[in-house]
């Protein structure tokens, strides 16, 4: 089993495909299969790592480095510490997104769960070894954030945010945007809230929703919303996705969500070993996967040309360890393009 690994894992790095169309769901529809990158042997994240992340340079990033929940750090091209809050009281990292400004400087944005906060990181030195941080957006009605989304083209974010109750109500979950300055406007209420994600076009905001019942998880929907990326306003949502009717997963949560330069969603399944690859249309296109991790939190592009999709939770053979895994593509993810420039969007 080692050895079949390792062999898939020097095919990824010489830029080989590294998973072939290995079954086919009920539906007929493609199963692929990713490929372990960091496991419970070599990892030096834990068990609660999630905020996965891109730079322009296609590093890719997470949070709960060595098991700390105000730590980040970088997964590839190697592990190695990224930033760390020895300041602030409770700080719990959640989530990471990059982005260019308007001045070319790059700039990191993370979720505090426990402080409703974003905080941003700019780095002082040309080697990215000295690093600046300031809280860039903060408010104590924010619930969380969990997970934040960017539009690119002005920098904007947008916050989800959830409580996770045994009867799930309208409130349990939320949404908020930062416009560059900082400044939070909430724009609404829902049941559970999680995943979120920018169209490529910036003209779609996405947002999962979840509601619970005397305990159980009876659904999971993806709902969208017309945008106005400088304005940061929202249109009336409509259900995008509904996991109940599209695979009769309904009790399967939804975790991060990611696009591709093509207007591909890619869907992580928590409490499942798999990502959903859904099309701009709805369609169900393909699952990835996973072999080491039971429950995906998050995902993103990463690589040299931002194309592997990097898969990241908790491991299945140690839960307090956090894996990571890699599924080879042929398109690029969002994040990337728009941080080199937006030349394929």
């Amino acid at each position: 089993m080692k050895l079949v690994l390792f062999t898939a894992f020097v095919a990824l790095l010489a830029g080989s495909a590294i998973a072939e169309d290995t079954t086919a769901s009920s539906d007929n529809v493609p199963v692929y299969n990713s490929v372990p990158y960091l496991t419970p042997e070599n990892t030096t994240f834990g068990g609660q790592i999630e905020g996965a992340a891109v730079d322009k340079d296609g590093n890719f990033y997470a949070v709960n480095y060595k098991g700390s929940k105000n730590e980040t750090g970088k997964v590839w091209s190697k592990q190695a510490p990224f930033f760390k809050d020895k300041k602030t009281v409770d700080t719990w990292f959640n989530a990471i997104r990059f982005h260019v400004n308007s001045k070319g400087v790059q700039e990191a944005y993370i979720g505090d769960v426990m402080n409703h906060r974003v905080v941003r990181v700019t780095s002082t030195s040309s080697k990215c070894n000295s690093l600046r941080s300031e809280d860039f957006c903060k408010d104590s009605a924010i619930l969380q954030p969990n997970d934040i989304a960017i539009a690119h083209s002005t920098g904007r974010l947008f916050l989800s945010g959830m409580s996770y109750t045994e009867n799930s109500k309208v409130g349990d979950g939320g949404l908020w945007t930062c416009d560059s300055a900082g400044n939070v406007k909430k724009l609404g209420e829902f049941y559970r809230t999680n995943g979120i994600e920018v169209s490529p076009d910036e003209k779609t905001l996405y947002l999962s929703e979840a509601i619970n019942k005397d305990g159980s998880v009876i659904s999971n929907v993806i709902k969208a919303f017309d945008l106005d990326p400088k304005e940061g306003t929202i249109g009336k949502d409509r259900t995008f996705v509904d996991f109940g009717k599209l695979d009769k997963s309904a009790a399967t949560d939804i975790d991060g969500m990611r696009t591709d330069i093509d207007g591909n969603l890619y869907v992580a399944r928590n409490g499942d070993s798999k990502v959903a690859k859904i099309s701009p249309s709805g369609k169900l296109l393909a699952y990835i996967k996973t072999v080491s991790i039971k429950g995906v939190s998050n995902l993103e592009f990463a690589g040299a040309k931002g194309q592997d999709l990097f898969i990241v939770g908790a491991c299945a053979e140690n839960a307090e360890k956090g894996c990571v895994e890699i599924y080879r593509t042929d398109t690029t993810g969002n994040a990337f393009n728009k941080l080199n420039g937006g030349k394929k969007a």
